[in-house]
Order: C-alpha cells, then sequence, then structure tokens
C-alpha cells in the first residue's frame, strides 16, 4: 500500500514541479507573456508525460516487456476497442445525472484539445504514461503486497487492490468533474491488468476513450454540451445508451474468454 501510494505521490509531484519549473522559467524569460499560448499546456504535459516515463521505467517500478504482445492477443485488442466505444455513452449518461461538479481544468483542456499535437498528448501519450504508473506500478505494487490466497478469499483480495488503484488513479486526475469517470474506467482497466499482467489492453481502451472525447470537442465544443443536445430527444438517448449496452456487455464478456497472460 505504502508503495503505490508513494508512486501516485511522485507522479503528482513530477507534475508539479514540471509545471512550476515551465512557469518559472517562463516568466524570467519574459515577464510571463507567453504563460498565455495556447502550446504551454501542451509542452508541459509533453515534458511531464516523458520525465515519468523515464523516471518509472529507469528506477523499475514498472517493468513494461513485450511478452504479451508476443502472445498475438488481437482478439484482446479488437474487443478492449468495442468495450471503450460501448462504455462512452452510458459514461456520460451516468454522469448527467450527478450534481455538477468542479471542473478546475476545463480550460487547460480546451486548450490542448484546440490546437495542433493535441491529439498525440492527450490521446496516445497520456494512456501510455497513466497506464505504465497506475497500473503497472500502482496496482502491480499493490497486487504483490500479500502473499497469494486461494479461492473466495483471492478473488475478494485482488477486487480491493484494483479498486484501491482506481481511487488512487481518479485522486490523481485532480479533477473533481473527471473523478468518477475515473473511477469506474480504472476498476476496468484494473480488471484488464489482473487478467493479463500487461498494460497493453489498458492502453487500447484509454486511447479509444480518449479519442472519442477528443472528436466529441471538435464536433461539440461547448462545455455544456448534454446528450439531449446530441440525440435531440430523450426517447433517442434512452435507445443510445442501450444500443452502447449492447456493444459494450458482449464486449466485457468476450475480454472475460480472451484474456490470459502472455
Amino acid at each position: 500500500m505504502k508503495k503505490a501510494i508513494s508512486y501516485t505521490l511522485i507522479f503528482l509531484g513530477i507534475q508539479l514541479l514540471v509545471s512550476g519549473i515551465i512557469t518559472v522559467a517562463l516568466q524570467f524569460i519574459d515577464g510571463g507573456s507567453l504563460l498565455k499560448s495556447p502550446y504551454v499546456p501542451i509542452v508541459s504535459m509533453l515534458v511531464f508525460s516523458v520525465v515519468s516515463l523515464m523516471v518509472f521505467i529507469r528506477l523499475g517500478w514498472a517493468a513494461p516487456t513485450r511478452d504479451y504482445l508476443l502472445s498475438r492477443p488481437w482478439f484482446v485488442v479488437f474487443w478492449s476497442v468495442l468495450a471503450a466505444l460501448g462504455s462512452v455513452i452510458p459514461s456520460i449518461a451516468f454522469q448527467e445525472q450527478l450534481p455538477e461538479l468542479p471542473n478546475f481544468i476545463e480550460d487547460e483542456m480546451s486548450q490542448i484539445f484546440s490546437t495542433r499535437g493535441g491529439y498525440f498528448i492527450v490521446c496516445l501519450l497520456v494512456p501510455l504514461v497513466e497506464e505504465l504508473v497506475f497500473r503497472g506500478a500502482v496496482l502491480r505494487a499493490l497486487l504483490a503486497s500479500k502473499p497469494k490466497l486461494d479461492g473466495a478469499a483471492e478473488n475478494r483480495r485482488h477486487w480491493i487492490m484494483i479498486a484501491i488503484s482506481a481511487l488512487l488513479f481518479s485522486l490523481a486526475h485532480l479533477n473533481p468533474a473527471q473523478m468518477i469517470h475515473a473511477f469506474f474506467i480504472g476498476l476496468l482497466l484494473g480488471w484488464m491488468y489482473y487478467r493479463t499482467n500487461s498494460i497493453v489492453p489498458g492502453v487500447v481502451f484509454h486511447w479509444v476513450n480518449n479519442t472519442v472525447a477528443f472528436v466529441l470537442y471538435i464536433f461539440y465544443p461547448s462545455d455544456d454540451i448534454r446528450l439531449i443536445d446530441i440525440f435531440t430527444t430523450q426517447h433517442h438517448v434512452i435507445l443510445a445508451v442501450l444500443f452502447s449496452l449492447l456493444i459494450l456487455l458482449p464486449s466485457l464478456y468476450q475480454l472475460h474468454l480472451w484474456m490470459k497472460r502472455g
């Protein structure tokens, strides 16, 4: 448990340190006028992501290998894509039923999404880094924290560890508006890691999830957009949710059948 919390705090510390250094450097260079550039959040996220990758891999906190890819898990990749697509609308519908939570990074994410290079950062680099840290390091440490048990006891324990990693994952976003979604997605990503001992399925799911968010922003850049604005009537919203569940639930079942350690 201590390792998992330490990894999370180090991950956040790197983020804050990089952001602070870039802010101070720009203040020193031109008095801070460059801080208004939309490219500053992209550069900050890029540097922070690369530094995090280097630190966690170099220090052995995460140990990515090609073993799982060598097992040719193409069906798992396929069903991971479908599961991610099927999860989007039900997740949005669920969040719309909850009280509106503060969104501290709304402006920053809008800048990143609307700037060239934003897709590479948010949809390709961030999924890789977050899966490496929160599944490849945090959850890995949690699962290894106690000797494995037998039967039902082991089944309960690994779900507790997955839930803890999902909670740390959600809190690490430092943004209340994202935390509930991040927690439930973290449960799913943790299950995928536990079953495969690989971050590959999670990276694929995470990539699709972020890509859908990116595409939705392009077509509906308003922060107040709701499902009823997209599908025009509540009846259509319900049909969209049901159709998505017909994609999501069979995909999860197929992942249950196909996922195995590389």
